[in-house]
């Protein structure tokens, strides 16, 4: 597709496009008959900044709230792995999988210190737990989520995918901090990793079985638990940029396995919420 189609589809939805961009349609309209090479490769760029500035909001949510928000799920994740990989007998031994989730919390770890710094170095006071601030039972819906390695991995699974969707739900609240943001994107991939990982892993015999799961999120829950819909709430959204996907020639599950979808700070807490005590 190329950029004056792109222009148009978006005009079907935002009527305004072309005085956002610039008051003068017209040139606009010319933006696709540049010539010069140079002019050519530099276009995505021009693109992305004239969007940018179109639609970009400013942030009404300070930056260390955004990071104490990031910091609190990533205490919630460390500690939970690091209770699973002290549980005796919990990890299949002699598999991948001990390496792997060992790995994982160190992951989380060095997230919790890195946000830490990130927000001492802000003069701010970072939020603290500790592991006994945290119920992963979430009131007795994962009852065994400490004895049964499926389980576990189940609630692994939620805690990832949700973190990638928070990450990416604070992204524009972190435009105006560029090293700040730069943070909070680096982690962000590393959770993604996790996530697809846990998904492979629940594939196999031990841990559950799962075959039809992918290392991205199909459809909306496609985990298996219903008690996690909230983690997957909206990712059966098939319409991006004001375009359907499905309407593009792509399938169903292709449209919502292409993007993964943010979740408001609002709609993690309350995720959150069921696992601190």
């Amino acid at each position: 597709m190329n950029i004056i189609n792109i222009l148009e589809e978006i005009e079907k939805v935002d009527g305004e496009v072309y005085e956002r961009l610039s008051p003068r349609r017209a040139a606009m309209k010319q933006f696709y008959n540049i010539g010069s090479k140079v002019a050519v490769v530099a276009a995505p760029l021009a693109m992305g900044t004239m969007f940018k500035k179109a639609y970009a909001q400013t942030s009404t949510v300070a930056v260390e709230d955004v990071l104490n928000f990031a910091l609190t799920l990533e205490y919630l994740e460390y500690y939970f792995y690091q209770t699973a990989v002290a549980t005796s007998g919990l990890i299949p031994a002699g598999t991948p999988a001990v390496a792997a989730l060992t790995n994982i919390r160190d992951h989380e770890l060095a997230h919790v210190n890195l946000l830490k710094g990130a927000i001492t170095g802000l003069g701010k006071t970072p939020v603290s737990f500790v592991a006994a601030d945290f119920d992963y039972t979430a009131g007795g819906a994962f009852s065994t989520v400490f004895s049964d390695y499926k389980t576990l991995l189940a609630v692994a699974q939620a805690f990832e995918d949700t973190g990638v969707r928070a990450y990416k739900g604070q992204a524009g609240n972190l435009l105006a901090t560029p090293s700040v943001l730069q943070t909070a994107l680096q982690i962000h991939s590393v959770e993604a990793r996790h996530a697809s990982h846990i998904r492979q892993m629940r594939k196999a015999p031990a841990g559950g079985g799962v075959t039809a799961l992918k290392p991205w999120i199909t459809g909306a829950n496609d985990s298996g638990v219903p008690a996690v819909d909230p983690v997957y709430a909206g990712e059966d959204n098939v319409t991006q940029g004001g375009v359907s996907i499905t309407s593009l020639g792509v399938s169903l599950n292709a449209a919502t396995e292409s993007f993964d979808e943010p979740l408001t700070m609002a709609q993690v807490n309350a995720i959150a919420s069921l696992f601190i005590r």
